[in-house]
């Protein structure tokens, strides 16, 4: 669903019609196109991008959860007001607005559970049971709430935004609204202040088909709105059932697996039988890796014993090898020294056949 409204419909209905030019307000000159016959005539253009606008304010507002209050009390807006808010479920007032709807909304509220009392009293017969007198004057009573809060019964709060037909009327109203910052959305005439409105639809506000086409676009704004809500909540359920189920499949799935009393005598037994298999394999398993693993640690002792004689082996040809050099060291010496005398023996010889020949 979409705003569809064209230029022809809008000119059908009536809407670029304003007041006459002796009862304008010079505050609405820039949406105001023309004058012809001493009636000013709307700019249509405006309207329709101000509409576009405002319907796609509504909507996102209504689907983050927010809600709107349709208000028109003059004649020519009471039913279409009543209609629309009751196709696309918002509150409405079509009555006098009692002062304090919106600023003192905690005795507004008062009233409505006193009328909800008064209801249960006369439903459930006790009523019967009271002077004649008495239950007339309570039957009065509820006519009278009824007229002023059978639209706004179901409001649990102050609105979120407001939507005013004919703001010269319902001046109190609008007034509330800016006191409380609430937004207001209204059909501007020409005869109207614009300065108070947040989003204003320049719109003729006496014609009844150009209240109820401006009407029927704010509550398909609203509806549209609420099922782009409900969408997102369907999605946020889909998602957080969806882990809820997976956490109560495990849990379930464990329990079946857990719970004995469910099986039988023989498909106990082909358990246990598997389970005693499981066991033996797994032992089995174990003790080959153990296995493994000594003679492991076997090879590698055999190895560092071996690394160790070869040590040793070194060690002692070291020590050998040390033992024979001061040996060789020691013969060296004795052969010098033989030398020595040998040669010290000769040389005296030597010297006495010199005295002789001479």
């Amino acid at each position: 669903m979409s705003l569809n409204v064209s230029m022809k419909t809008l000119l059908e209905s009536g809407v670029h019609f304003g007041h006459r030019t002796n009862r304008w307000d010079p505050r609405m000159k820039p949406y105001i196109f023309t004058e012809r016959n001493g009636i000013h005539i709307i700019d249509l253009q405006q309207t329709v991008q101000e509409l576009r606008k405002i319907y796609d304010v509504i909507r996102d507002k209504i689907a983050d959860g927010g809600n709107i209050l349709f208000v028109g009390t003059k004649r020519q807006a009471q039913e279409t007001i009543q209609m629309e808010a009751e196709r696309c479920g918002m509150p409405y007032v079509i009555e006098r607005w009692l002062p304090g709807t919106l600023t003192n909304w905690m005795t507004i509220h008062q009233r409505i559970i006193e009328l909800e009392q008064l209801e249960r009293l006369r439903d459930s017969g006790e009523i019967n049971r009271l002077v004649k007198k008495e239950g007339l004057m309570i039957e009065r009573k509820i006519k009278r709430l009824l007229i002023h809060l059978s639209g706004i019964r179901h409001m649990s709060g102050v609105p979120d935004m407001i939507f005013v037909v004919d703001i010269n009327r319902e001046d109190t109203a609008v007034h509330e609204a800016n006191l409380k910052k609430i937004p207001v959305i209204a059909l501007v005439d020409t005869n109207c202040n614009p300065e108070n409105i947040d989003h204003l639809i320049p719109c003729n506000d006496d014609a009844i088909r150009a209240i109820k086409l401006m009407t029927v676009k704010m509550a398909d704004a609203v509806i549209e709105g609420m099922e782009m809500r409900k969408k997102e909540e369907i999605e946020t359920k889909e998602f957080t059932s969806d882990s809820k189920s997976s956490e109560r499949s495990k849990v379930t799935i464990e329990e079946v697996i857990d719970d004995k009393d469910l099986l039988g005598e023989a498909t106990l037994q082909k358990l246990a039988e598997r389970k005693r298999e499981a066991e033996e394999a797994a032992a089995a398993r174990a003790a080959e890796e153990a296995a493994k693993e000594s003679k492991k640690e076997a090879a590698e002792e055999s190895k560092e014993e071996a690394a160790e004689e070869i040590t040793e082996e070194a060690a002692e040809e070291i020590t050998e090898e040390a033992a024979e050099e001061p040996k060789e060291e020691a013969a060296e010496e004795v052969t010098e020294e033989v030398a020595e005398k040998q040669s010290a023996e000769e040389t005296p010889e030597e010297t006495e056949s010199e005295d002789k020949t001479e």
